[in-house]
């Protein structure tokens, strides 16, 4: 779809009471008063460009934002005339809102669009993913759910009965969640929906959407993402078939590209741009101390002894796991420190890099300004390379002119170089996710058609059971068994005969030359010609359903 056609089609699906929040935007009264502040969502980046949504007025073809005014904070006249308007259009919009079709809907924020300092607050961690999948499923309009939190992102991933309401309940949930207001959240968020939705998760399983282009770390959050998922309620098929899907394609595209080659994580990273910002003649001999034996520290280490350190001090709250990593780099001295020494630590190291799961800063303003001064060779200065997420050290240690402080947004630098050879790369991967996303697309739209294939199987063994009646009431009760069944294997015959065609031109398993424009119409024909749409849908019984068990 177009990004003209998905905002037409935006617009065809306004509710009443998305109508009431746009109202002084489409001049609906003419004495209508709107905000003077000018509300934006920032959608996905693309390359160095981030495009922004203003006023419903989409300016990036790869983000449609939906145009009920979901990001407006303007307010309406209340005069009856204005009500009256709205009224009439009440009863189209509302039998739109039961037949539109559920969406796969991507709201979060990234490195790319919000500082760390919000990033952490709407971090989620893993132990904490099934309680956000089920409080998220427990929205009216959100039937499934998935959370993707990282250092450099939080994502929220959901199926979205009704895609106006459940982006809407979404952003509500994320900004309680947070304790960010929706006005300042609303700032840094991108949202994307339905295939452009399942690109970007393509992207980022790719490694294309990372800070580091091709890192693999994300590959395996995201595997981490099914793992946690399995056995949740509301991990359900579509969003985890998606997220699958994703773990293949960056196998794809780490097996069939080179954008793997040369790449480095987040860890390389932050080991490059401690390497640019010492003098080169201490490069080989700085003093580097490295907080936390994690999966981050043990990459920092790792890329350490890549670039020529052979000795460093690790601190840790446990010796067991900075041992194994010792038993592993037999060659390379590494001294272990218990957390309580961190501070003498940190008196004789250089470079401090700190990557623990602590929610709390493990350094303040304080405790560094008591530090005495550091290596003259870098102007008495220490460095701090702080990859966690929530910040290891504090904002305030930015303040001393003993110190430089860099986080995860400064690995930005790092990154820089290279971009043609980056863009090149993605290129090549790009035509891998491309044929995927189609598979994909190809696979829900399938399911899209199973409703109509039902109702005529089961349209079609109405009419075959009473005719059958018929003609064996009228044959007698003296019919032998055997003729009867072949009696019923005829009519069962002649059915499967005349349902195989239309059947034919139902599937969507991308193995003939129908596209799915095709299909669909000949769905909708299909449901035209037998008076399929007559019970209710299954979207609006989904919805019923939702909202009357959440009012019980």
């Amino acid at each position: 779809m177009s990004a003209a056609s998905g905002f037409a089609t935006s617009f065809a699906g306004v509710t009443l009471e998305s109508l009431l929040s746009y109202s002084s935007q489409s001049r609906v009264s003419s004495s209508s008063s709107s905000s003077s502040s000018q509300l934006r969502l920032f959608c996905k980046p693309v390359g160095n460009r981030r495009w922004i949504c203003s006023r419903g007025v989409t300016l990036n073809p790869m983000c449609e934002v939906p145009s009920n005014g979901l990001f407006q904070d303007e307010k309406i006249d209340s005069r009856s005339t204005s009500v009256s308007i709205l009224e009439q259009l009440k009863t189209s919009a509302a039998d739109r809102y039961t037949k539109e079709r559920s969406s796969i809907v991507v709201i979060g924020l990234s490195v790319h669009t919000a500082p760390v300092e919000m990033r952490e607050k709407l971090a989620i961690p893993e132990a904490e993913w099934p309680r956000a999948i089920g409080e998220l499923c427990g929205l009216n309009h959100i039937e499934e759910a998935a959370v993707l939190s990282t250092c450099n992102r939080m994502e929220i991933y959901a199926v979205a009965l009704s895609q106006h309401r459940g982006i809407r309940e979404v952003i509500d949930w994320m900004a309680k969640t947070s304790g960010i207001p929706v006005s300042e959240l609303r700032e840094h968020l991108f949202l994307l929906h339905d295939n452009d939705a399942t690109q970007h998760l393509f992207e980022v399983a790719s490694g294309l959407d990372s800070l580091v282009l091709g890192e693999g770390q994300i590959l395996a959050q995201v595997r981490q993402v099914v793992k946690v998922g399995q056995g949740v309620v509301g991990f359900g098929r579509n969003i985890s078939y998606l997220f699958k899907q994703a773990i293949t394609v960056g196998r794809r595209v780490r097996t069939e590209t080179n954008i793997a080659s040369g790449a480095v994580s987040v860890s390389s990273a932050a080991v490059e741009l401690a390497l640019m910002k010492l003098p080169d003649s201490l490069s080989s001999t700085a003093r580097m101390l490295v907080i936390g034996a994690g999966k981050m520290g043990k990459l920092v280490i790792k890329h350490l002894v890549a670039k020529g350190c052979m000795k460093m001090v690790v601190v840790n709250r446990s010796e067991e796991k900075v041992a194994a990593i010792r038993e592993e780099l037999k060659d390379v001295e590494i001294i272990y420190k218990p957390l309580t020494e961190m501070l003498s630590c940190t008196t004789e190291a250089d470079v401090i890099f700190t990557s623990t799961a602590s929610e709390t800063p493990l350094y303040l303003k304080q405790h560094v300004e008591a530090l005495p001064p550091g290596s003259p060779e870098i102007g008495g200065l220490r460095l701090f390379i702080d990859i966690s997420v929530p910040r290891n050290v504090g904002s305030c240690v930015s303040d001393l002119k003993t110190a430089r402080v860099y986080n995860v947004d400064d690995l930005k630098e790092v990154v820089a170089a290279n971009k043609e050879d980056r863009l090149r790369k993605a290129m090549e991967a790009q035509a891998i996710i491309d044929q995927e996303s189609i598979q994909f697309q190809a696979w829900r739209d399938s399911l899209e058609t199973v409703p109509t294939i039902k109702k005529l199987r089961s349209y079609a063994e109405r009419i075959r059971i009473s005719e059958l009646e018929k003609c064996l009431s009228k044959l007698g009760n003296d019919i032998p068994k055997k003729t009867r069944k072949s009696v019923d294997d005829l009519s069962r015959g002649i059915v499967n005969k005349l349902l195989h065609g239309p059947m034919q031109h139902l599937r969507c398993d991308n193995s003939d030359s129908r596209t799915l424009s095709e299909i669909l119409e000949n769905m909708h024909a299909l449901n035209r010609m037998f008076n399929l749409d007559t019970e209710l849908s299954i979207l609006e019984q989904k919805i019923r359903a939702k909202v009357e068990q959440t009012q019980k």
